[in-house]
């Protein structure tokens, strides 16, 4: 029992006043900076709709409703709707036919229309009862196409039963650190929807806006998560540092590689319908995707020196060091893995396609699809791999420099002295086998 109470009042002292002032000095105009660049780069609401309004002067709009009968017909008898651009050559054993759908919204609500049922490879199908998704056209389009298109299902009710699960879930396991890491996820999506996108559909620099957010990301979501202490400082100046060698990695590695930025039909679809830089855009997208695997890393290797100074204060930089940097290399080692697994099955079907062509190993790591997302892992990585010295070697110059503080004479259980080390054994913090130099 005294074992379990052994350092339930041995706590490091707060950090020496030094560190507190230096660390203040890096914060505080950073914050200033990062609070003015996003006023003065937030977008005017309607630029980027200008934007788009100007390219194609017909829009699309979206319109709800449900399926209320379907009417098969033999896909051999489908002619009727060639020039259907959701309708390509059926294919063996699809169905085939027309669906009644009466809107839920839209200029024409309560009404009923008559749509085509979508054919060709991975088309969706539909029963009566279904809630869906249809395109409208404004009256007056040419071209012949069909007032109304069915796309896609209504998944509304469906993914607000899944975000719900998801909260409770985050809740009921961190309780109120639960609360504010969903507060904390609202503010990235704010950030990104609000700020991020609309910034470079209105004209500004992608790397730029991209620096700014996930400035203001790290600011707000690192302090509300894990609230205003030292190693929340540490971890959100090894973050935001970490993330400024990645931009560069990645700036120089796009350079030697000739990347343009266009490698998908999206990219080629942005790139004649706004005036985006690609390439920029390429780069906010390397920085964005880091942004929170570096979180996660700065924050435990912060975490680890400070359990580490907090089982053994005896412990000087060198060894504080050492020994967090030893957690460190084995967490890089799984996030690696983790990333080339994310990346595999997120593109398993540009994967399958590639093999199918039987292309050279050569072209295909070279060419511009797969090479550029070898890029934006390779700049990813050596970002995390720097971002473990930077943040473990703040972190231990801080917990080295705070002198400990001494257990309470009143607790009635003392601390279960720890037996020494067997020779030629480190001196180890309790439970410290994980650090032990067998498992570098």
């Amino acid at each position: 029992m005294g074992a379990d109470h052994s350092h339930s009042h041995h706590r490091t002292a707060p950090a020496p006043p030094g560190a507190v002032r230096a660390m203040l000095a890096v914060i505080v105009p950073l914050a200033v900076v990062t609070l003015a660049a996003l006023i003065w780069m937030w977008p005017d609401g309607n630029a980027a709709k200008a934007a788009g309004q100007s390219q194609d002067p017909v829009q699309m709009t979206r319109v709800t409703g449900t399926v209320t009968a379907i009417a098969h017909k033999d896909c051999a008898q489908a002619g009727e709707f060639e020039g259907d651009w959701l309708a390509p050559t059926p294919q063996p054993g699809q169905k085939c036919g027309d669906a009644t759908v009466r809107l839920t919204s839209g200029p024409q609500a309560g009404g009923t229309v008559r749509v085509s049922l979508p054919t060709g490879p991975g088309s969706l199908e539909y029963d009566p009862g279904d809630k869906v998704v249809l395109l409208h056209m404004p009256s007056g389009a040419d071209g012949g196409v069909p007032p109304y298109q069915l796309t896609d299902h209504d998944r509304s009710n469906g993914m607000w039963l899944v975000g719900a699960a998801f909260a409770l879930a985050v809740i009921a396991f961190g309780r109120w650190r639960g609360v504010t890491a969903l507060v904390g996820l609202a503010i990235t999506f704010l950030l990104l929807v609000k700020f991020l996108i609309p910034a470079i559909l209105a004209g500004q620099p992608p790397l730029l806006a991209a620096i700014v957010c996930s400035a203001a990301i790290m600011l707000a979501v690192l302090y509300l998560t894990h609230g205003p202490t030292m190693a929340t400082s540490i971890a959100l100046v090894g973050t935001l540092a970490s993330l400024a060698l990645t931009g560069v990695l990645a700036s120089v590695a796009i350079g030697l590689t000739r990347l343009s930025g266009m490698a998908d039909e999206s990219a080629l679809n942005l790139g004649l319908s706004y005036d985006v830089n690609l390439q920029g855009l390429l780069l906010a997208g390397i920085i964005i995707g880091s942004l929170g695997v570096l979180d996660d890393v700065t924050v435990t290797q912060a975490a680890t020196v400070g359990e580490l100074a907090h089982a053994n204060p005896a412990y000087r930089f060198g060894q504080l060091y050492r020994a967090a940097a030893r957690v460190g290399r084995a967490h890089i080692a799984s996030v690696i893995n983790t990333i080339i697994l994310a990346y595999a099955g997120s593109s398993l079907p540009l994967l399958i396609l590639i093999s199918v062509g039987e292309q050279p190993l050569g072209q295909v790591l070279t060419g511009q699809i797969l090479a550029q997302e070898i890029v934006r892992s390779v700049a990813g990585t050596l970002g995390l791999i720097a971002a473990v010295p930077i943040t473990t070697a703040l972190a231990a110059l801080v917990r080295s420099r705070s002198a400990p503080v001494e257990d309470d004479p009143h607790d009635a259980t003392p601390a279960t002295p720890r037996p020494p080390a067997p020779a030629g054994e480190p001196d180890l913090p309790p439970h410290g086998w994980p650090y032990s130099d067998r498992y570098a």
